[in-house]
């Protein structure tokens, strides 16, 4: 097998192990309360789901050391597109129409953007250079996480924010690899120590984040975010810091920008068709209940029970009609026009489930006045 084929193969597998992971990330978090949104340490099936998440990130180290970045980059993209089928067979989670189009918009706008890098000399970062990207990074992951906590309100904007730090997050934790990796060339460095913690650090930041960004927001709209973010943040580095160009010039600059723009039509197709989806649950809320068995089954709404107003306090109806049975004499409020207490009794229900209205109820000892 040659090189070339090897880094494609390497790729599929990575996209596959990632897609994997971030189906068992999205479970976890429906299924974790509030506390361990982030980082549900006692939960084995995260565990699994970082595993995926490394095994794919090696992957992916691999295939570039075999095949060029414009290659392997765009093939990363397909991790949404393996996503969305395997987590319709594996968990029975379908995602609409609306969203398989995102995700093809948002895939096919990222590998047109990647395959138009070119590519370049290997380049590294200078100490300020590395330290001005690092504290730049943090500024923008803390903000967003800020953000989000502020938009707890509404998980699909909540999710969002929080993928697209988690997608900045990886992004730079690869620009930094790249940077490592360069230095390598000449020889191992106790100098690279601190960007081997940067890289850590960033890498751990972006898993937690991905993780929280799953909660109450379904699969498709956080994994496109995360997986569109974290190409594009490193090859902007890359376009800016390292001295890689767009091909075809001019014309390959304009090109970038469509591709793009169809980047982000794809992102916000799968926001909006998550916003949909959250305000049909938040109507359904109530319709249905789990029955003892964990069989949902349509909400049954308790008929209130009527009441009569006596002496000024409401009374069950049914004391009253007791009473009347009993051959009680029945009378209804007192009033300043009815001293003796003799006015109709007014039963107060509801008609069809709509407001209350009184009904009243002619008393056996009144004497009907004839005209």
């Amino acid at each position: 097998m040659s090189a070339l084929a090897l880094s494609v193969v390497l790729s599929l597998v990575s996209a596959v192990a990632y897609a994997g992971g971030a189906i068992v990330q999205e479970r976890v978090a429906v299924s974790s309360p509030d506390a361990e949104q982030y980082a549900p340490l006692r939960r084995a099936s995260w565990w699994a789901a970082v595993a995926l998440n490394g095994l794919g990130g090696l992957l992916h180290v691999v295939a570039l050391a075999y095949g060029p970045l414009s290659l392997v980059q765009p093939l990363g993209a397909l991790t949404i597109v393996f996503a969305l089928p395997m987590a319709a067979l594996f968990v029975g989670r379908r995602a609409g129409a609306t969203a398989w189009r995102g995700a093809i918009m948002a895939t096919v706008g990222l590998a047109g953007l990647l395959s138009l890098v070119g590519a370049s000399d290997a380049q590294s970062l200078s100490t300020p250079q590395r330290i001005t990207v690092a504290v730049v990074t943090a500024g923008a992951v803390v903000a967003l996480m800020a953000a989000g906590r502020a938009a707890h309100r509404h998980p699909a904007v909540r999710s969002v924010l929080l993928a697209t730090a988690s997608g900045i997050a990886f992004g730079m934790s690869s620009v930094f690899t790249k940077t490592v990796a360069v230095d390598w060339t000449g020889g191992v460095s106790a100098a690279d120590v601190p960007s081997l913690a940067v890289i850590g650090v960033l890498a751990t930041a972006g898993i937690l984040l991905s993780q929280a960004s799953y909660r109450g927001a379904g699969l498709a709209a956080p994994l496109a975010t995360l997986t569109v973010v974290n190409p594009v943040v490193a090859a902007a580095v890359g376009i800016t810091m390292f001295g890689e160009t767009f091909r075809y010039g001019s014309t390959g600059t304009l090109l970038a920008l469509g591709c793009g723009v169809v980047a982000a039509g794809g992102l916000i197709l799968l926001t909006t068709e998550r916003l949909q989806a959250a305000r049909a649950e938040t109507s359904d809320a109530g319709a249905v209940e789990t029955s003892e068995d964990g069989l949902e089954e349509p909400a049954v709404t308790a008929e209130p029970e009527p009441v009569v107003l006596r002496k000024g306090a409401l009374v069950p109806a049914a004391d009253v009609l007791v009473a009347a049975a009993a051959g009680e004499t029945v009378h209804g409020d007192d009033t300043p026009d009815d001293p003796d207490g003799d006015a109709p009794v007014f039963f107060h229900g509801s008609l069809y489930g709509g407001a209350y209205i009184p009904m009243p109820v002619v008393d056996r000892h009144r004497v009907r006045v004839k005209s």
